[in-house]
């Protein structure tokens, strides 16, 4: 049996992994942003402790912190699967690009926050990034927020960009101390994705396309397969994966280790980390 902290667990591909999980015999701490829609599913699945936490309130993400560690000693998985797709840009209440904070730094945050409980776990790191990140993805070091630049797609593919980048940063600073870390697409998931906008993909979400989208249980099985899955068997630690589940090539811009590295120190830099 595995604990297992699930972010974005409310609705789509989260609350899907989480029922499968639960079958499981896992300890599941689930994380959502709406209260009756998070403690929905942990009803429905049996689980009797979820947490809310709101992504756009970094503040938010550091008492989360202090309320996972004060729940358990231990976590063996920790999967970032909150995120969205956003109209903007948008300020944050933090100073940040919406998209890119709720998609990057509220993770990148609580990680660096739980990491001496996940070091002692020897832990996995899955986050839920997305073929958007070569897509659409072409991220500027110097505009991170994409304050210059912002298109909904672009801030997207970057965040998810991001995502990769963050991955291959943790493999590098703490795989040899027994973390592994992993990325992959779910697939196009027929989920509320880009509901709040007036982008082109809301037609594609939210109308008789979604015919054309994969259902949030299959999304959620390919989910389930990392947070399940053995590093080393299942996986290859800082590896990206497609929906397949397959080692996928992703943006070119994820193989320089340079742009890693500056990405890893600017954004501990804007959270004020060490």
């Amino acid at each position: 049996m595995k604990t297992i902290v699930l972010t974005g667990a409310s609705d789509g591909i989260g609350a899907a992994a989480a029922a499968d999980l639960a079958r499981d015999g896992h300890r599941l701490l689930l994380v959502g942003r709406s209260e009756p829609k998070t403690r929905a599913v942990a009803e429905q699945i049996g689980v009797e402790r979820c947490f809310l936490a709101d992504f756009e309130r970094l503040d938010d993400v550091r008492r989360l912190a202090a309320e996972l560690r004060a729940e358990c000693d231990r976590i063996d998985v920790l999967a970032h699967n909150a995120g969205g797709f956003f109209s903007g840009p948008h300020r944050t209440v933090d100073g940040f690009e919406r998209t890119f904070q709720v998609n990057h730094l509220a993770a990148f945050l609580l990680t660096h926050e739980l990491m001496d409980v996940l070091l002692a776990s020897r832990a996995a790191v899955v986050n839920t990034s997305s073929v958007g990140a070569r897509l659409f993805g072409r991220l500027d070091i110097e505009d991170l927020n994409d304050w210059d630049s912002f298109t909904p797609t672009k801030a997207y593919g970057d965040s998810k960009l991001a995502n990769i980048l963050f991955t291959r940063g943790l493999h590098a600073r703490y795989h040899d101390q027994g973390l592994n870390a992993v990325a992959f697409h779910p697939g196009n998931v027929a989920t509320n994705f880009a509901a709040d906008t007036t982008h082109i993909f809301k037609r594609v979400y939210h109308t008789w396309l979604r015919v054309f989208l994969i259902s949030s249980e299959r999304g959620g099985r390919n989910l389930t397969h990392f947070v399940d899955g053995t590093p080393g068997e299942t996986w290859v630690s800082g590896e990206f994966y497609g929906s397949n589940r397959r080692i996928s090539r992703t943006n070119p811009q994820a193989y320089d280790d340079d742009l890693v590295r500056q990405h890893w120190e600017r954004s501990a830099e804007m959270l004020g980390l060490a």
